[in-house]
Protein backbone atom coordinates (compact mmCIF):
# COMPACT_ATOMS: atom_id res chain seq x y z
CA UNK A 1 0.00 0.00 0.00
CA UNK A 2 1.45 3.42 -0.86
CA UNK A 3 2.64 5.68 1.89
CA UNK A 4 0.23 8.49 2.69
CA UNK A 5 3.06 10.89 3.61
CA UNK A 6 2.84 12.58 0.22
CA UNK A 7 -0.95 12.77 0.23
CA UNK A 8 -2.97 15.72 1.35
CA UNK A 9 -6.59 16.53 2.01
CA UNK A 10 -9.12 14.32 0.26
CA UNK A 11 -6.66 11.66 -0.90
CA UNK A 12 -5.26 11.10 2.58
CA UNK A 13 -8.75 11.08 4.07
CA UNK A 14 -9.95 8.61 1.44
CA UNK A 15 -7.02 6.31 2.17
CA UNK A 16 -7.69 6.47 5.90
CA UNK A 17 -11.37 5.63 5.39
CA UNK A 18 -10.49 2.74 3.05
CA UNK A 19 -8.07 1.31 5.63
CA UNK A 20 -10.67 1.74 8.36
CA UNK A 21 -13.31 -0.07 6.29
CA UNK A 22 -10.84 -2.92 5.62
CA UNK A 23 -10.21 -3.35 9.36
CA UNK A 24 -13.96 -3.39 10.00
CA UNK A 25 -14.44 -5.93 7.21
CA UNK A 26 -11.88 -8.25 8.83
CA UNK A 27 -13.79 -8.05 12.12
CA UNK A 28 -17.06 -8.69 10.24
CA UNK A 29 -15.54 -11.91 8.88
CA UNK A 30 -14.76 -13.01 12.44
CA UNK A 31 -18.40 -12.47 13.41
CA UNK A 32 -19.56 -14.38 10.32
CA UNK A 33 -17.41 -17.36 11.34
CA UNK A 34 -18.34 -17.19 15.05
CA UNK A 35 -20.75 -20.00 15.96
CA UNK A 36 -22.35 -17.75 18.57
CA UNK A 37 -23.87 -15.60 15.81
CA UNK A 38 -24.66 -18.29 13.21
CA UNK A 39 -28.40 -18.07 13.90
CA UNK A 40 -28.49 -14.27 13.67
CA UNK A 41 -30.98 -13.32 10.98
CA UNK A 42 -29.56 -11.24 8.08
CA UNK A 43 -26.11 -11.17 9.68
CA UNK A 44 -24.18 -10.12 6.52
CA UNK A 45 -26.55 -7.20 5.92
CA UNK A 46 -26.45 -6.15 9.57
CA UNK A 47 -22.66 -6.24 9.65
CA UNK A 48 -22.45 -4.15 6.48
CA UNK A 49 -24.85 -1.61 8.00
CA UNK A 50 -22.88 -1.55 11.28
CA UNK A 51 -19.64 -1.00 9.36
CA UNK A 52 -21.14 1.95 7.48
CA UNK A 53 -22.55 3.53 10.63
CA UNK A 54 -19.38 2.97 12.60
CA UNK A 55 -17.11 4.54 10.00
CA UNK A 56 -19.47 7.50 9.74
CA UNK A 57 -19.21 8.22 13.47
CA UNK A 58 -15.50 7.47 13.95
CA UNK A 59 -14.56 11.14 13.73
CA UNK A 60 -10.85 10.75 14.44
CA UNK A 61 -10.36 7.74 12.12
CA UNK A 62 -8.48 5.93 14.86
CA UNK A 63 -10.72 2.87 14.79
CA UNK A 64 -12.65 3.95 17.85
CA UNK A 65 -15.67 6.12 18.56
CA UNK A 66 -14.77 8.70 21.17
CA UNK A 67 -17.05 10.87 23.27
CA UNK A 68 -17.63 13.38 20.46
CA UNK A 69 -18.40 10.62 17.98
CA UNK A 70 -20.86 9.14 20.45
CA UNK A 71 -22.46 12.55 20.98
CA UNK A 72 -22.86 13.03 17.23
CA UNK A 73 -24.29 9.54 16.82
CA UNK A 74 -26.91 10.01 19.51
CA UNK A 75 -27.93 13.42 18.15
CA UNK A 76 -28.27 12.07 14.63
CA UNK A 77 -30.36 9.16 15.93
CA UNK A 78 -32.68 11.69 17.59
CA UNK A 79 -31.77 10.76 21.16
CA UNK A 80 -29.27 13.35 22.40
CA UNK A 81 -27.54 12.41 25.65
CA UNK A 82 -25.77 14.34 28.35
CA UNK A 83 -22.03 13.96 28.85
CA UNK A 84 -22.64 11.72 31.89
CA UNK A 85 -25.11 9.51 30.01
CA UNK A 86 -22.63 9.05 27.18
CA UNK A 87 -19.85 8.26 29.61
CA UNK A 88 -22.05 5.61 31.21
CA UNK A 89 -22.95 4.09 27.82
CA UNK A 90 -19.30 3.82 26.81
CA UNK A 91 -18.41 2.34 30.19
CA UNK A 92 -21.17 -0.28 29.85
CA UNK A 93 -20.11 -1.26 26.35
CA UNK A 94 -16.40 -1.51 27.16
CA UNK A 95 -16.98 -2.88 30.69
CA UNK A 96 -15.11 0.12 32.10
CA UNK A 97 -11.87 -0.67 30.27
CA UNK A 98 -11.89 2.24 27.81
CA UNK A 99 -13.41 5.66 27.21
CA UNK A 100 -13.83 4.88 23.50
CA UNK A 101 -15.74 2.15 21.62
CA UNK A 102 -13.86 0.04 19.11
CA UNK A 103 -15.62 -1.64 16.21
CA UNK A 104 -15.64 -5.10 17.82
CA UNK A 105 -17.38 -3.70 20.95
CA UNK A 106 -19.79 -1.79 18.73
CA UNK A 107 -20.83 -4.93 16.83
CA UNK A 108 -21.17 -6.96 20.05
CA UNK A 109 -23.34 -4.21 21.46
CA UNK A 110 -25.53 -4.06 18.36
CA UNK A 111 -25.96 -7.84 18.15
CA UNK A 112 -26.22 -8.38 21.88
CA UNK A 113 -28.79 -7.76 24.55
CA UNK A 114 -27.66 -4.17 24.91
CA UNK A 115 -28.52 -3.36 21.31
CA UNK A 116 -31.36 -1.12 22.51
CA UNK A 117 -28.66 1.33 23.66
CA UNK A 118 -27.83 2.37 20.11
CA UNK A 119 -30.40 0.62 17.94
CA UNK A 120 -29.88 1.87 14.41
Amino acid sequence: MPSNQNMQGGKAFGLLKAQQRERCEEINKEFMEDQKYRDEEDLPEKLESFKNKYTEFDLNDQGEIDMMGMKRMMEKLGVPKTHLEMKKMISEVTEGVSNTINYRDFVKMMLGKRSAVLKL
